[in-house]
């Protein structure tokens, strides 16, 4: 059972952390506000059910959950644009490395994204990205090598056509 203490530690000490997570990977701002409520709503509505000691995972499997609710239900409201499948090009001296970096996470899919922005960005240890996803230990391994092989892929394609 979380007391109301432990659940105002909870907002300070994870909103930034669960704010950041969405942000990289839904770019919408908005959005991403909408659904750090809405996990300290459940949180709330959860609160003696929820294991104290277990808060941040909990959090971060919320909102990862949230966020795949939200892209489903909002890829199917992208309106076609007939140059949507064109792919971009890049003249030299024309790009940044932050840019096709965010385009390399783009084009993984949801957790295999999310377990490199909880390893890479977040700093999370395999054990604990494996309790916010609910997959095993071995599975996050798996994925986060996989994640960054395609991103290293993606990058030396466009270093070539550099």
């Amino acid at each position: 059972m979380i007391s109301v203490e432990e659940y105002n530690l909870a907002v300070k000490e994870y909103t930034r952390r669960i704010f950041r997570f969405l942000y990289k990977s839904l770019r919408d701002e908005e959005a991403v506000n909408d659904l750090v409520q809405d996990c300290y709503l459940k949180l709330w509505q959860n609160k003696d059910s929820v294991d104290p000691q277990k808060v941040k995972a909990w959090l971060f499997s919320v909102a990862y959950r949230a966020m795949l609710n939200y892209v489903k239900a909002h890829t199917r409201k992208v309106p076609w644009q007939e140059d949507s499948h064109a792919p971009a090009v890049f003249q030299k001296n024309e790009f940044d490395t932050r840019a096709i970096l965010e385009k390399a996470l783009n084009e993984l899919p949801a957790l295999q994204k999310s377990i490199l922005l909880l390893r890479d960005l977040e700093g999370y240890e395999y054990k604990e990205i494996g309790e916010i996803l609910g997959i095993s230990e071995a599975q996050v391994k798996v994925y986060l090598f996989r994640a960054r092989q395609k991103v290293k892929n993606y990058i030396k394609e466009l270093t070539n056509v550099l």
